[in-house]
């Protein structure tokens, strides 16, 4: 029986690794959830005054259902906060939302990581669809250079996640910030929307190895099949 020891090695790690950061964004995000921020303010009204901080007013703040489905959607103006986040005061929510806010303020100061992050969506989002087909379709065919086109085509995936971590940073940081010069946390709670916004920004982190992890596998298995064969 064929063991892969890439998969050992390096997948199966990887993955562990993300089924960690997932159970520490959620228990984190549902601890800081109880507890309510001591200044009254809600999710909503947190990102709203971020916003207003910073001079843009072309974005709304609308409320869309389900679990930490929060984001910006900056082709529509509008910041979209979650049922745990839209109108709830806990620390948690005041986090979540400050950093969907820091993605707003991104845009209009013209951040540069988040341009060079956009450049890349297109091919990315290509890449982790039809990679891993092309893949097997140059194995089925033995055509190596097909092979490494799809082993590109995944490196870029990888790519975006790795462009992705600056942004994902910044934002969190110009949150925090503007929690503390605001006033929308009490000091003592600055600390718990901290660790929501690093567990979260940990699953990015993850998410990146993981890539990593399979793109070195394909590589390790297929990236020089045509030589071997020869």
């Amino acid at each position: 029986m064929y063991i892969d020891p890439y998969y050992i090695i390096l997948v199966i790690p990887a993955l562990l690794l993300g089924v960690w950061a997932q159970y520490r964004v959620n228990s984190t995000f549902q601890k800081y959830s109880q507890l309510s921020g001591s200044r009254g303010c809600t999710g909503a009204m947190a990102a709203e005054m971020i916003l207003r901080s910073n001079g843009i007013t072309d974005v709304q703040v609308e409320h869309i259902s389900g679990s930490l489905t929060d984001h910006y959607d900056p082709s529509a103006g509008v910041i979209r906060l979650s049922d745990a986040v839209y109108g709830s005061r806990s620390i948690a929510a005041i986090g979540v939302a400050a950093h969907e806010a820091g993605h707003a303020v991104q845009y209009s100061v013209g951040y540069a990581p988040i341009r060079i992050r956009n450049f890349f969506v297109p091919v990315a989002n290509i890449g982790s669809k039809v990679s891993i087909p092309l893949i097997f379709l140059g194995l089925i065919l033995s055509f190596q250079k097909l092979i490494s086109f799809g082993i590109l085509l995944f490196a870029a995936v990888a790519l975006f996640q790795l462009v992705t971590l600056p942004v994902e940073f910044n934002a969190s940081n110009r949150a925090l910030a503007v929690i503390q010069e605001q006033g929308l946390l009490a000091e003592d709670e600055v600390s718990g929307a901290r660790k929501v916004l690093s567990a979260a920004a940990m699953t990015y982190v993850a998410a990146l190895i993981s890539t990593v992890a399979q793109l070195l596998r394909l590589i390790g298995l297929y990236g020089n099949r045509g030589r071997r064969d020869d």
